[in-house]
């Protein structure tokens, strides 16, 4: 068990880190929807973000973040739906011009 001065201590610690982090993901956000920013580099960085605020999470309430093979499945599957969407919606701007 930690006596109070190591219990402050740490909790100092977690503040600080979530105030790195924080800015991380501020500075991600804010960057993220430039014009000049490669696809490949913005995957990166929409991927990054996720990562910096389950990290947050996990340090605000140790027990609730998901695991990084959780959280990369659940970012896949979102990936798989918005492409099954936009293909759809594809599919259907496309048979709309043809039957006109």
């Amino acid at each position: 068990m930690m006596n109070p001065n190591e219990s402050a201590a740490a909790q100092c610690e977690r503040e600080a880190l979530l105030g790195q982090l924080r800015t991380a993901e501020t500075t991600l956000r804010g960057r993220l929807y430039r014009d000049q920013i490669d696809p490949i580099a913005r995957a990166h960085m929409e991927r990054a973000l996720a990562h910096v605020r389950e990290a947050c999470a996990a340090i605000r309430d140790t027990g609730s973040a998901r695991t990084v093979d959780q959280l990369v499945s659940e970012l896949q599957h979102a990936q798989q739906l918005l492409r099954a969407r936009c293909l759809n919606c594809q599919h259907r701007t496309t048979r709309k011009s043809i039957h006109r």
